[in-house]
Parts: structure tokens; C-alpha cells; sequence
């Protein structure tokens, strides 16, 4: 039970920390640091880039069904949102897509 306490007390004392640091580093001005501006508009599309090639890097692309469920999961996710413009339904359908292709087509 301490032990489990602790490593609460310990992950909000980080999360706390993590928090705070960003006015310690750059103040309380309304103005923003031009790197948090430039990090703020490449960091999410490379964090999704490279999301997706770890995901995608152990296919066999050799051997039945060669990559098609992950194929066809990646499309739905990227149909659904150039369709709708919204991350949450196009990840929740892309996974509900792939996990029923491979538990229940491709077995």
C-alpha cells in the first residue's frame, strides 16, 4: 500500500514538475518563444509519422495475408479523416476495422 502511494506521490511530483517548467524556462510573458511556436506546428505531424512506421515495421509482407489488414486499417484511418476531420472516430473505426479484420477474416 506505501509502495503504491509513493508511485503516485512520485508521478505527480514529475507531472507537477513538468508542468511548472515551461513558465520557468519561458516566463510569464503573453508573447511565445519562436521555437515553441515552430515545435508546436512540427512535432505532431512528425510524432504521428513516426507512430505509424512503428506500427507498420514488423509486416511480413511475404507470407499470408501480406500486410492487407494493416493495409486496409491505415486507409479507413486516413479515408475517415480527410472525410470527417476528426482523430478521435477516424483512430476509434480504423482499430475497430483492423482488430475485427484480424480476429475474424484473416485468421
Amino acid at each position: 500500500m506505501i509502495h503504491s502511494i509513493a508511485i503516485v506521490a512520485v508521478v505527480a511530483l514529475c507531472t507537477f514538475a513538468t508542468r511548472i517548467a515551461a513558465f520557468a524556462l519561458f516566463g510569464r510573458s503573453r508573447t511565445v518563444a519562436p521555437v515553441v511556436r515552430y515545435l508546436g506546428d512540427v512535432l505532431p505531424c512528425a510524432i504521428i509519422a513516426i507512430l505509424v512506421v512503428y506500427c507498420l515495421k514488423n509486416i511480413d509482407l511475404t507470407a499470408v495475408p501480406f500486410g492487407l489488414p494493416e493495409l486496409l486499417g491505415v486507409a479507413a484511418v486516413a479515408g475517415l479523416h480527410i472525410w470527417k476531420r476528426n482523430n478521435l472516430l477516424s483512430i476509434g473505426l480504423g482499430t475497430i476495422l483492423y482488430m475485427f479484420l484480424v480476429q475474424m477474416v484473416f485468421v
